[in-house]
Order: structure tokens, then sequence, then C-alpha cells
């Protein structure tokens, strides 16, 4: 069984109490005590849950801010406490009082926590041995050629088309491709928003799938929004376009 990570956000009275039985219970726990790059720790993290303090003054910005972006809305958000009608109307994926904090609620949040199957875990590897379709790899040599835009087309039908669990080598491809497209246009918002969201995908991936090296395209991805975070939305103009690697393939 893989482990899954839960956050918890601010300095709840009851952090230290949950965070023995979520350990018990085979979670990893990470405590944001501070807001900053909320939305792109969650990605980074690969959260399965977040727990907010509903009696937390700032509780509506934890819950709410995941559900903003596609990088993180699938996540669940969990509130302990406060008021269970206006959490649910901010979007919380469950509401639970105070007094079941214990061993009880860490064993619900395992069923609530967003995690691929181990049966699709098991088809994901399987259908990653399988050779790249060819529509796939014209889509690659479109990347690797710069065509960014032409590659996003072959791989969305792709994805669209493919109802399995390996069509998410597909979008991640794709989304990282947008990425680059909107760094070449200059856009800083859309290319930074696009690596966000690739990044929920490439996780689920194993480090080579169908052929790809996917831990060098997770490892390039991070590097160039890395370097988009240096420079900042008014610096496009110094990104190293050195970065914009090919997608790589082994075997």
């Amino acid at each position: 069984m893989q482990q899954l990570t839960v956050v918890i956000t601010g300095a709840p009275a009851w952090l230290g109490e949950i965070r023995e039985h979520l350990q018990a219970a085979g979670f990893a726990v990470k405590v944001y005590a501070d807001k900053a790059r909320y939305v792109a720790r969650l990605a980074d993290n690969g959260a399965a849950l977040v727990l907010v303090d509903g009696d937390d003054s700032a509780w509506q910005f934890w819950t709410v801010t995941p559900k903003t972006s596609p990088a993180t809305r699938r996540i669940p958000v969990i509130v302990i406490g406060g008021d269970a009608e206006q959490a649910k109307l901010a979007g919380a994926d469950g509401v639970y009082p105070r007094e079941v904090v214990g061993a009880e609620l860490a064993a619900r949040l395992r069923e609530m926590a967003r995690t691929m199957s181990d049966q699709a875990r098991a088809e994901l590897l399987e259908q990653c041995d399988d050779p790249l379709p060819p529509e796939a790899v014209e889509a690659i040599e479109r990347f690797n050629n710069g065509e960014y835009y032409r590659q996003h087309d072959l791989f969305e039908a792709l994805w669209m088309d493919d109802p399995r669990p390996v069509r998410d080598l597909y979008r991640a491809i794709l989304q990282v491709g947008i990425a680059y497209y909107q760094i070449e246009r200059g856009n800083w918002r859309g290319a930074h928003k696009m690596l966000l969201r690739s990044v929920q995908w490439l996780a689920l991936l194993p480090d080579v799938c169908q052929s790809v090296d996917i831990a060098a395209l997770r490892e390039d991805s991070a590097r160039v929004r890395a370097e988009l975070e240096r420079v900042g939305e008014d610096g496009m103009a110094a990104f190293d376009k050195g970065l914009l690697k090919a997608v790589k393939r082994v075997g």
C-alpha cells in the first residue's frame, strides 16, 4: 500500500493528537504553518488530503484556495470543527466535529484520500510496458521540434480516446508542452499554471512509461518552473529558453 501524504494547515490545538493517529495509520504528515506558495506546495508534496482547522481565522483561505486551481482542486479538503454549514458552502469535501479526532477519523480519512487504486496502479504499470502508439511518437517528434501547439492536438486526441490509466502519460506531456508554448509567447501565468497542473499526472507515472523517460521529464519541467519563478512575471525576457528540453526516450 502506497504511503499517502496528509497536509495539516495552520496550528490547530488537535495537531499533535491527529498527527500521532495519522502516522500510526501509515500516513506521511506535513504541516503548513504559513500561506506561502500553498497551491505549489500541495502539488509538489503530492498531497492526498488536506485537514483544516475550522476554528482558525484563516480557515476559508485554507479551504477555498485548493479548489480554485486545476493543479489541486481534486484534493479532498476536510474541515475539523467550526461552522459545518459554512465549511460546506466554502467547498469542503467533509466536515467533522473536533470531538472525533482520533484513530477512527484517521481510518475514515484513508477512504477519502485522493489516491490511485491498487488495481489502477497495476493496470498502469502493465500499460507502461506497451510500445508507444504511433500517434504519440509523432506528437513527441512535434514537441522536440518546438511545435508545442501541434503536439497538444495529437496528445489530446490520444488522451480523449483512451479510457485506461495510461492516458495520464499523454496528458502529462501535453501539459508540459503547452507550458513551453506559453513560454514562447511570453505568457508567464499560463506557463506556470500549466506546469503546476502537470505535476499531479507526472507523479502518478513510473520513471519510464511506454519508453518515455518520465523521470527526466519531471526534472526538466521542474527546472523550467523554477526558472519562471526566478525571473518572475515581468522578467520573461531573461528566461533561459535553453531549459526547454526535448522529451527523452529510453530503450
